[in-house]
């Protein structure tokens, strides 16, 4: 069973070639001679809802390689549906105040500790939505911690201490329209009709993207990607 949807060769290859663009070559390439003289990095991958987050992550960890690089996603951290079932929360699932950003600061200073052979991560399957803990290990071994989600660079308090643990932050931008199209596409593979779909995306995800977007200034890199 798979967090997300596993990309097909194809897309891995068109997102591959997509790392020819001279800014994420450059990200790269930067990354590349960071690792040389650290023994653990963690990257953090930022973007609105449907930039493609984490195809970006899984092609950067394919180009490192799974003895260098892992990818632990923010998602891991959502509420579950015992918490929010009921509640105002549940139809705004994705919005920042339905993580819990208190854990996702605590794996990642267990990461940066770097003190635990394995440290164990959650992930979160949009199948069943809902996190499974201790899903994904993490090495001591493993230089590079690649972790993505939206709310990397917002000014929160409690995500500023997120900001605080990640070495750097790359943002992806994508053009608008393609990037709702993307969205809804997803909803709709996930279950929703097509009508639900479009709301959603053009409501609750909307406005994430907005709040996601206006920490981009914060990031180390804004990276074009499609």
């Amino acid at each position: 069973m798979h967090p997300k949807p596993v990309a097909t060769a194809p897309a891995h290859k068109a997102a591959q070639e997509a790392f020819a663009h001279p800014a994420i070559a450059a990200a790269i390439q930067d990354l590349e001679l960071r690792l040389k003289t650290t023994q653990r990095l963690i990257l953090g991958i930022s973007g609105a809802p449907g930039v493609g987050k984490s195809t970006f992550a899984e092609c950067l960890s394919r180009h490192f390689g799974p003895e260098r690089s892992v990818v632990v996603p923010m998602d891991g951290f959502h509420l579950g549906e015992a918490v929010i079932a009921g509640t105002e929360l549940k139809a705004r699932k994705g919005a920042i105040d339905t993580f819990d950003v208190g854990g996702y600061l605590s794996l990642l200073r267990r990461l940066k500790a770097r003190d635990e052979p394995t440290v164990y991560a959650p992930l979160y399957t949009r199948e069943l939505e809902e996190p499974i803990a201790a899903s994904i290990a993490v090495p001591a071994a493993i230089p590079l911690v690649i972790t993505e989600g939206n709310y990397l660079l917002s000014d929160e308090p409690a995500w500023r201490k997120v900001r605080g643990e990640l070495d750097a932050v790359w943002h992806l931008e994508l053009e608008p329209r393609l990037r709702r199209q993307r969205l809804i596409a997803r909803h709709i593979e996930f279950g929703k009709d097509p009508a639900a779909a479009e709301a959603w995306a053009l409501g609750t995800d909307e406005a994430n993207a907005r709040l996601i977007d206006a920490g981009s200034h914060r990031a180390d890199r804004i990276l074009p990607w499609s």
